[in-house]
């Protein structure tokens, strides 16, 4: 636990209103505006009443207090502190801030909602990007600090993202001398003779979502110019053969569409002073039936490899809409019951244990499946 804040709110004990329910107020540091740490209109305030139902919370001027058990209570005061802290850094409150802060707390993690937040990546085009859950700040802190990281985890958990943030950063502070995005292509591979135009052209759609995140992180004018002298190169995977890339950060984004061969070619082309971040969902594979992911390959093949790092994001990282992340629970738990994967992402065999003096044997048709770890569905 890192130290308390300096203007962290000041604490006056109550008395106890019987039945394992109690009373505390908490004093806001005068640093902190009623205003920013409530919302407009109470906005905010409102979040963390949703958020604390078992809780009655009064504001008066610069007090909070709180009524209820004492674990919640507990739990809204620690809250009132993060949330005092964030804003004593300079960031504005959001209403999903909020939310995200109280999922971290009552996870009962050993970060600190406030580190988690307060978290510069990248400043660019008058906003600084930043991890919004515990899962992306521990994926940028891999990202720091080994030479090759997977991403893995369900869509709108930010594993592009964050990853393209890191490598612009990098580029800006000149720890590398070129950027190399790349990703299979694996629809064009099999419809690319029905397609209009050159074979740019033809690629370019399955290039497009990084095109984007590039334009979110710098000027309009300077892509183009630093696509030109090759400083950020946007390629399909099929070009990264035979080539060892120095001196580059390298993203391999929907790497679960990447075959075990195209894995194992892709992560050789690493070169002296660069660093690789290999980003997919093993949830959404669309390899011909019989193809199997190279991305589910490797984490047994690499695993406990120093100098490679697996990065596991959850239902709980999605920052898209809230339902996104209720969508990703529940194919997981659908694709668990039917036996395909686990919760957790990994292959589920549904073959039956495998004998040693022949083939698997079948699993019983009534057989039960284990739902023990049953929940994120990444």
């Amino acid at each position: 636990m890192t130290q308390p804040h300096e203007t962290a709110p000041r604490r006056t004990g109550g008395p106890r209103t019987g039945a394992g329910r109690t009373r505390h107020t908490v004093v806001v540091p005068p640093e902190v505006p009623m205003i920013s740490l409530l919302g407009s209109g109470d906005e905010l305030l409102r979040v963390v009443e949703r958020s604390f139902p078992e809780l009655d919370v009064h504001v008066r001027g610069d007090e909070i207090t709180a009524t209820g058990p004492a674990a919640e209570v507990a739990l809204l005061e620690r809250l009132v502190d993060e949330l005092s802290a964030v804003i004593s850094s300079g960031q504005v409150l959001s209403p999903d801030a909020v939310e995200r802060s109280v999922g971290m707390l009552r996870r009962a993690t050993s970060e600190r909602p406030a580190d988690v937040l307060t978290l510069d990546v990248l400043s660019s085009r008058g906003r600084t990007i930043r991890p919004k859950t515990l899962g992306q700040k521990r994926y940028v802190e891999a990202i720091e600090a080994e030479t090759i990281v997977f991403g893995i985890g369900p869509a709108g958990t930010g594993k592009t993202y964050l990853a393209m943030a890191k490598a612009v950063q990098a580029l800006q502070a000149k720890q590398v001398a070129r950027i190399v995005l790349t990703r299979p292509a694996v629809e064009a591979g099999e419809r690319l003779g029905f397609l209009p135009g050159t074979l740019t052209e033809k690629i370019d759609p399955y290039l497009r979502p990084l095109y984007d995140a590039l334009g979110d992180m710098l000027d309009p004018e300077q892509v183009p110019r630093l696509l030109a002298a090759g400083t950020i190169e946007v390629a399909p995977l099929a070009y990264m053969r035979g080539r060892t890339l120095n001196d580059a950060f390298i993203i391999l984004d929907e790497a679960q569409n990447t075959s075990a061969e195209q894995m194992k070619m892709f992560l050789t082309r690493l070169g002296f002073g660069s660093k690789m971040v290999v980003t997919g969902d093993v949830t959404q594979v669309d390899l011909p039936s019989g193809t199997e992911s190279g991305l589910r390959v490797v984490q047994d093949v690499l695993d406990g490899v120093d100098g490679v790092a697996f990065s596991r994001l959850e239902a709980a990282d999605v920052v898209r809409h809230k339902l996104v992340s209720d969508i990703v629970e529940a194919y997981g738990r659908w694709d668990a019951l039917r036996g395909r994967t686990a919760p957790d992402g990994q292959r589920r065999d549904v073959r039956g244990p495998r004998r040693a003096d022949g083939p698997p044997s079948p699993t019983p048709a009534a057989a039960p499946v284990d739902d023990s770890a049953e929940g994120t569905g990444s």
